[in-house]
């Protein structure tokens, strides 16, 4: 099943510009309209292809807190 999403675009002096609402960073810009389409299909498909192989999209393993060098557990003297 293709998803749908929400393209929008305008002309800026000579450039079309256009984004994707629903993918933040989907955004480009081209001297022609079909031009400017062609390149947020491109760039969409990318930036879905990117998400689904981001490893931040997968589950954490559980982390413990690490300790710098110089925390203990007990206090410690310095010679003065």
């Amino acid at each position: 099943m293709a998803n749908t999403y929400t393209v929008v675009t305008k002309k800026d002096g000579d450039w079309w510009i256009g984004w994707v609402e629903e993918i933040p960073g989907v955004n480009c810009q081209e001297p022609t309209h079909d031009g400017l389409l062609e390149s947020l299909r491109v760039t969409l498909k990318e930036a879905l292809e990117l998400n689904r192989r981001r490893p931040s999209a997968q589950p954490r393993p559980t982390t413990r807190k690490r300790r710098s060098p110089c925390e203990t557990d007990t206090p410690a003297s310095l010679p003065a």
